[in-house]
């Protein structure tokens, strides 16, 4: 067991995506087409993270034309340029597979979440 964790030091990313469930969120990565190299991207809410250590992943859905598409990305994969957090979402679940559910404009609505800052006096 110790030496799969060695492993997984040596292979993890030094740089940390911080984002959480319920985020909406736009994932640029890289696509390999024969000699071919370019950038796409995927902007959607953050459904569900599955921690398998190394092989860590989210899952991410958006609505595209009237169809629900999901995708997984692994969190430590190289294909992965740079996730920007657009809005940060404000829920009580660690799974959000009830928003599969969901009809149109309820589809894509979360809470946004509030960041307030303590002030002292």
């Amino acid at each position: 067991m110790d030496l799969i964790r060695k492993i997984e030091a040596q292979n993890k990313k030094n740089e940390a995506f911080v984002f959480n469930v319920g985020d909406t969120v736009r994932v640029v990565y890289k696509i390999i087409e024969g000699s071919n190299e370019r950038l796409q991207s995927f902007e959607g809410i953050v459904i569900s993270f599955q921690n398998k250590g190394i092989g860590k992943t989210f899952l991410i859905r958006k609505i595209s034309s009237g169809i629900g598409v999901e995708k997984i990305f692994p969190v430590y994969s190289p294909i992965i340029e740079k996730v920007e957090v657009l809005r940060r979402g404000k829920v009580r679940r660690a799974k959000l597979y009830y928003m599969r559910n969901r009809i149109g404009k309820a589809a894509m609505k979360i809470k946004e979440r509030l960041t307030i800052k303590k002030v002292k006096h």
